[in-house]
């Protein structure tokens, strides 16, 4: 699958210490992740990984991404930049045609989550780093001091409770 952002990474590139990695998103990849995610501009875009193994065939996928978001406050209308930060904690299996070891079934019952799948081998750090990013978007943003006052309408009818309120000063004189 390609992804605006892509960061391929084989599972054989990953030793059995581990592996990290710092990517950070170009001005093309960042340009195609804000038309992806729908927002004005991502002045930054990037990511820290470590990549571990699990198990005998799978990898681990653990740190955060982290970003600066430009949009438009959903009450001034104006432009506003925003900090996203999204932490990541994922675990990658080859499908179960392609599984050595444990069962899928086995390996559901270990794991809280639903595992994702291994690619060919590999998984896609920029479209990881996509993902979570778009998951930290704030869908109606707004700035700080931005305060949203419903416009006063005044009305001519004296009300549904103003009988009500006639009812109870007619018993109170009585």
């Amino acid at each position: 699958m390609q992804h605006a952002w892509s960061v391929p990474v084989a599972k054989g590139e990953v030793p059995p210490s581990g592996r990290h990695f710092n990517i950070i998103a170009d001005e093309h990849a960042r340009a195609a992740v804000a038309r992806l995610a729908g927002v004005v501009d991502l002045p930054r875009l990037g990511a820290s990984f470590d990549l571990t193994p699990h198990r005998d065939n799978g990898l681990r996928v653990i740190d955060r991404v982290s970003a600066a978001v430009t949009q438009t406050c959903s009450v001034s209308l104006e432009s506003m930049t925003s900090e996203v930060t999204e932490e990541v904690d994922l675990v990658f299996l080859p499908s179960p045609a392609e599984a050595s070891g444990p069962t899928r079934r086995e390996v559901e019952v270990l794991l809280e989550d639903e595992p994702e799948l291994l690619i060919d081998g590999k998984i896609d750090l920029g479209g990881i780093a996509t993902e979570f990013l778009m998951l930290g978007i704030n869908p109606y943003p707004r700035k700080a001091d931005s305060l949203f006052e419903a416009p006063r309408v005044e009305s001519k009818s004296p009300g549904h409770f103003s009988a009500l309120a006639r009812l109870g000063k007619g018993t109170q004189e009585e």
